[in-house]
């Protein structure tokens, strides 16, 4: 870029470029060279992503050096070095259907440009299966040669390895000279097996299949690869001595004919819209299958076509790869502030540059405490990794250094919250940081909220804005408030009128009788949530039992420890909070807990985690369901869990279960299994 041209873009733009490439050939390299993962290949997008669209805005800045002109990657010194008689490419991406008609627009307009006509491609789509590349090359109709990817241009020599893997053909249907390209994945239930097996020799899990899938291929003993049970998907028919069949689909037909394992989902679509419905179609399926697929590979069908539009340096115009919504992405910390909790907990909420992941856009991201800070080492400036698993809340799970430019600051925990009234102090031997003063207004708010919550009481129609209105109006101060409510004291608030007003009576009326569980949810008692509260009413099955309860029968209780035990003597014996629960129960009536006695059934003593949606009933229903049966709800996955019950866009959770080895369950499983 010359001295002129710099002048005209910001100097703001072009450190922000240095500092992109820098990080994704560090984390490039990392991933396609040592097989070692930092950051997750969905961040790394996220990056090139970004690099792209600043390239598009200021096309000066480009390099014939830059990570987006060219194929990263170089053969480990391990293997001999193979030079690949047909160019490695690799493919550019999209991520929105607004993308994806922006690429029907080019293909259709350079195509008429080069036939002189306007033409109607159709397209092929095949899943983008997140594994590791391989070349293999036959002559005479027998595998002569395996070969990773490389850097495009040279490979390494895998053959051995290669010839271990049962889904690879030694000899093909017929005595041809080829070359095909393909992709080799492992099993989630394979890769749990193999984790369980290291971890009983003490060395470190794969992280995920695809790793394993690379470490494994790379072994020098293919006695190791064949224990493994590699598995391969052939999708490209890149060399042929006869003419190359004249669609894409037929050449998936072609290979699988050959003797090679092609994927069978695959589907020939007429127009770019039939394509956004294959890839939404998939986005509901990926977690269901015994792989990973990190998106849809779309294909001008046409091969005459393909060959007009020719390639780029980086790779082929007539393909592109539709990725998935990423459940990882990268952005910029704009600021850390705090949020106050329902028990006077601060916590440290990081405002984002928004940025889209999981088909949403995020502006916000909890920093969990001052400890979390310090082990991110994360400051205001700082480029993050973001994670989003389902409907979990947003996360930073990393911080991508390269990018630091000296501007970043350090955050420092204030000694003032203006949301807590006055100052915060550290929670003794905790990380968290909570108000010195118990009863300032946005907690009130949080926790006279959380009451009327869906969780607790349920009462329809009072909401967050509803709950500080009447605060602000001097009409609720504690619970007990809302059940001495009168018509009169909402007609003459903002919003409501005679009908109004009835409706929210009502609904509170209706909410006078309440299960023990709800009661004790309700009260925001600190490290008492929903199924700490579940157990508890299980146990004592009465509020008055509870009140009573000491020390020694609380941690009797299953799931109750002495953090737990400690928190509920200290609220029931603080004279505040007597007083509020006196004139509580004048006000409502709390059902005792049924006892649960389903000893026989499936569920019975089993620790069960949901995940994802549940098309036959809601998340509350099934947990009830659960309990019913004697089972425990965990909100987390781990050695102890007993089963996962997985229903539709399921999250981490899912993976997790499968790393682990733990039993996942279909919804149509879950339900036979309650019946």
């Amino acid at each position: 870029m010359t001295k002129s041209a710099e002048k005209d873009v910001p100097k703001t733009v072009i450190e922000r470029v240095q500092k992109l490439r820098e990080a994704i050939e560090h984390h490039r390299t990392l991933y396609h060279v040592h097989d070692k993962e930092e950051i997750s290949p969905a961040a790394l997008d996220s990056l090139k992503d970004e690099l792209v669209k600043l390239e598009e805005a200021y096309p000066v800045l480009i390099t014939p050096n830059s990570p987006t002109q060219r194929v990263a990657g170089k053969p480990l010194p391990a293997f001999k070095k193979v030079p690949h008689q047909i160019p490695q490419w690799s493919l550019g991406d999209a991520f929105t259907s607004e993308d994806m008609h922006e690429f029907d627009a080019r293909i259709k307009r350079m195509l008429e440009t080069e036939l002189g006509k306007s033409v109607t491609p159709t397209y092929d789509c095949e899943l983008k299966i997140d594994g590791l590349k391989i070349v293999l090359t036959y002559k005479n109709g027998m595998l002569v040669t395996a070969a990773t990817r490389g850097d495009g241009k040279v490979g390494e020599d895998v053959t051995m390895n290669v010839r271990a893997i049962e889904s690879v053909p030694l000899q093909l249907a017929e005595p041809v000279d080829v070359i095909v390209e393909g992709e080799v994945w492992l099993s989630t239930k394979e890769l749990a097996r193999i984790n369980r097996e290291r971890e009983t020799t003490g060395e470190a899990p794969f992280a995920n299949p695809r790793n394993a899938a690379a470490g494994t291929i790379r072994q020098l003993d293919a006695k190791v690869v064949a224990a493994r049970k590699l598995d391969t998907f052939i999708y490209d028919l890149a060399d042929a001595p006869t003419p190359l069949p004249e669609t894409q689909c037929d050449e998936l037909l072609e290979l699988r004919r050959l003797g090679f394992k092609v994927n069978a989902n695959f589907r020939h679509c007429k127009t770019i819209d039939e394509v956004i419905v294959f890839w939404n179609e998939w986005q509901k399926k990926v977690k269901k299958q015994d792989y990973w697929i990190d998106g849809v590979v779309v294909k001008v069908n046409e091969r005459v076509y393909q060959e007009a539009l020719g390639y780029t340096g980086k790779g082929p115009r007539y393909a592109i790869a539709f990725k998935f919504p990423t459940e990882q992405v990268t952005t910029v910390v704009e600021d850390i502030v705090f949020q106050v909790g329902r028990t006077g907990v601060v916590t440290p909420v990081a405002h984002l540059r928004p940025v889209s992941v999981m088909g949403s856009t995020v502006s916000r991201a909890t920093l969990h405490n001052e400890d979390e800070i310090a082990r991110l080492d994360v400051r205001i400036g700082d480029t993050v990794v973001l994670e989003k698993a389902g409907d979990v809340i947003p996360d930073i799970v990393s911080v991508v250094k390269e990018m630091r430019t000296g501007k970043e600051k350090k955050f420092i925990f204030p000694t003032y919250v203006e949301a807590c009234d006055g100052p915060i102090e550290r929670i003794p031997g905790q990380a968290a940081y909570r108000c010195v003063n118990r009863n300032s207004f946005a907690q009130l708010l949080r926790k006279l909220s959380y009451f009327t919550s869906r969780t607790a009481f349920d009462i329809e129609g009072l909401g967050p804005k509803i709950v500080e209105l009447l605060m602000k109006e001097n009409l609720v101060a504690t619970p007990d408030d809302f059940f001495t409510l009168k018509k009169g004291d909402l007609l003459n608030l903002e919003g409501f009128a005679e009908k109004s007003a009835d409706n929210l009576i009502a609904a509170v009326n209706a909410r006078r009788t309440v299960s023990l569980s709800r009661f004790i949810t309700a009260l925001s008692i600190e490290h008492i949530g929903e199924e700490t509260a579940n157990d508890l009413a299980q146990a004592f099955r009465t509020i008055l039992a509870l009140r009573k309860a000491t020390r020694e029968e609380l941690l009797a209780v299953f799931g109750v420890g002495e953090i737990v035990a400690d928190s509920l003597i200290a609220w029931m014996n603080h004279k505040e909070h007597r007083v509020m629960l006196e004139r509580l129960l004048v006000q409502v009536v709390v059902i005792p807990e049924k006892i649960v006695q389903a000893k026989n059934a499936p569920f019975s003593g089993k620790t069960i985690v949901l995940t994802g949606t549940l098309a036959t009933m809601s998340r509350d229903e099934a947990k009830q369901k659960i309990r019913a049966q004697g089972g425990n709800v965990s909100s987390s996955v781990s050695k102890e869990t007993n089963f996962v019950v997985a229903g539709e866009e399921a999250g981490s959770k899912l993976e997790k279960a499968q790393t682990l080895g733990v039993t996942v369950l279909s919804e149509k499983e879950f339900l036979h299994m309650l019946k």
